[in-house]
């Protein structure tokens, strides 16, 4: 069969909430492979909410229905504060990714509470600025952006991942809206450790299954290289 943009493969979903430090409530859904332990995790943080950003973005949705059971990964998905899906609205408003710092240490204190292993962070376009800013922290393995902005995201952020020491991955497209890859290459110069992919034909948003293909295939690439590259196709 062939995997195709609405397949869902088989998988345990459990809907989920984190607690913030500052007495929010949000609203998420952990994918954990069927019948065997995840080899590792994807945090993911999603596009802006003003804008129409939420969990369920095609291609986190597609990462959770396809992921767990293709390579054995947990992929972790929310809505940050004020954000609805269908698994429904966090509590709070948008504050622009300030007070969405206690948002992403919600998540990673839920990854480490419950053992989640090997965690990496995905933040694709607001959600890579969320990364950049505040996922500094000791759990993390290391982070992939996909189209980020750098808008919110500053120089000194990128001075911060670069004390970090972290891995650091840009998935760029070539006709990004904010950020195409020369440029990229020029701002992410600043922390050694990263690695700027550029996206031959890929817009901001993804779209179509060509390029999700890549965007998957690349984070796997780095968080279970052993399941790299991914079938095309399932029994």
């Amino acid at each position: 069969m062939e995997i195709r943009a609405a397949t869902v493969l088989p998988a345990r979903r459990e809907p989920i909430e984190l607690h913030t430090a500052d007495g929010l409530t949000l609203v998420g859904e952990l994918a954990l492979p069927a019948d065997r332990p995840a080899v590792a995790t994807l945090v993911t943080l999603h596009p802006l909410p003003t804008h129409g950003g939420f969990m369920d973005s095609h291609v986190y949705k597609k990462a959770a229905n396809r992921l767990p059971a293709l390579a054995d990964l947990a992929v972790l998905r929310f809505n940050t504060r004020g954000t609805s899906s269908e698994r429904g609205t966090s509590e709070g408003a948008f504050d622009g990714g300030e007070g969405e710092r206690y948002d992403v240490a919600a998540a990673l204190e839920y990854a480490e509470f419950h053992d989640l292993p090997k965690v990496w962070v995905v933040g694709w376009s607001f959600g890579t600025e969320l990364t950049l800013k505040w996922a500094h922290d000791p759990l993390v393995e290391g982070a992939i952006l996909l189209s980020p902005p750098l808008h919110r995201a500053t120089d000194a952020d990128l001075d911060a991942w670069a004390a970090f020491g972290r891995p650091l991955v840009a998935l760029v497209p070539e006709f990004d809206d904010y950020l195409r890859p020369e440029e990229a290459r020029a701002r992410f110069a600043r922390v050694p450790q990263a690695e700027v992919i550029g996206v031959e034909g890929a817009k901001h948003l993804w779209v179509g299954e060509p390029y999700v293909r890549i965007a998957l295939n690349e984070i796997v690439k780095r968080v279970n290289p052993d399941a790299f590259p991914l079938p095309t196709d399932v029994p």
